[in-house]
């Protein structure tokens, strides 16, 4: 389950494969461990979608299909 306001870094711990998913998707900077181990650690999904102006709809829909569940959302958001 995957909690889009628990900080990244914490995020990334529990599922290191989402790493990969997240750069991808335009999370550049958690590629360098040092940002990963500093604004990783106070920063959230939902936030970081902000701070790079990705739709958060997006981030929901590519954690779901990569097999990922989604705290707060139902399955059709």
């Amino acid at each position: 389950m995957i909690d889009l306001d628990q900080p990244v870094f914490q995020t990334i711990e529990t599922h290191p494969e989402l790493l990969d998913i997240l750069v991808d998707l335009g999370f550049k900077p958690l590629a360098n461990p040092k940002m990963l181990n500093s604004v990783g650690k106070i920063t959230s999904l939902r936030s970081g979608c902000k701070l790079i102006r990705l739709d958060i709809k997006k981030l929901i829909q590519t954690l779901h299909n990569n097999g990922y569940q989604v705290k707060g959302v139902e399955d059709h958001d």
